[in-house]
């Protein structure tokens, strides 16, 4: 592909996949790493390089939230610091179960996740804060802690599970959930686990300033759109991007196991 052409294809596909996954609150993998496969890169390499430039995805919409002063400090470090273990560990974890059964199992729970949402229709729209006793926060730390070993395993659709556990478990409405996870695991989780990947498997280099460009401008007018019009517009590109995902799960989950069977 002719370079120019190639890296203004990077650009534009970096702008949808991270504008949609600021919307969401997760899921851009479902649409870059496939792409970059499709480039002729190998799936390591197109891991490594999706994995670093994700890191981009916080940058941008952490930008843009941060103007809205409505983080609570002392959750942000909750979540870090029971989530980054998972991320570390994940890895290990991940490969004591066969891959195929694993990803169609996560498409099926994902794309459960997202018509639960479409049947409770009033899930996320406000905030009701909830499960904050001590038993409510370790339950809600455990599973955060399986979640980040899912989030340093898998290429995509970890962001969601956040989402919806924060929305869920702890009464935040859909837009203050996103906000944390676009900036907590968009930002640290995906750090942690794009060195750990770049340390064993080098990236593409050369295409990595543009997908960190587009991944920076697509995620902070994601993030923008998202609190310019509510609870109601993140609700539903929730919704859409976890069906999506998990049919996208399901999918690779089938041809591995059939690959193998």
């Amino acid at each position: 592909m002719d370079t120019v052409l190639e890296q203004f294809a990077l650009l534009v596909l970096s702008l949808f996949a991270n504008g949609l996954s600021a919307m969401a609150g997760g899921g851009a993998g479902l649409l870059q790493l496939p792409v970059l496969l499709f480039l002729g890169l190998g799936f390591s390499t197109a891991l490594a390089t999706h994995k670093i430039a994700s890191v981009a995805l916080g940058i941008g919409a952490t930008i843009r939230h941060l103007r809205e002063g409505k983080l609570d400090y002392r959750f942000c470090g909750f979540i870090l610091l029971c989530g980054l273990p998972g991320v570390i560990l994940g890895a290990d974890i991940i490969l004591e179960i066969p891959e195929g059964w694993t990803i169609f199992s996560l498409g099926i729970l994902t794309s459960g996740l997202g018509l639960y949402s479409i049947f409770k229709k009033s899930l996320g729209l406000t905030s009701e804060e909830k499960n904050r006793d001590k038993k409510g926060l370790m339950i809600g730390g455990f599973i955060l802690f399986i979640i980040g070993a899912l989030n340093g395993s898998l290429t995509s659709g970890t962001g969601l599970f956040v989402t919806i556990w924060l929305v869920r478990w702890f009464g935040l409405d859909y837009k203050t959930a996103v906000t944390y996870v676009l900036i907590l695991v968009g930002l640290f989780w995906n750090s942690t686990g794009a060195i750990t990947i770049a340390l064993q498997q080098e990236p593409r280099w050369d295409w990595l300033p543009v997908l960190l460009i587009g991944a920076t401008l697509g995620s902070y007018l994601g993030a923008h759109i998202a609190i310019s019009k509510g609870n109601s517009l993140v609700k539903r590109a929730f919704e859409s991007l976890t069906i999506l995902v998990g049919i996208k799960l399901i999918y690779d989950g089938l041809a591995i196991l059939m690959a193998i069977s």
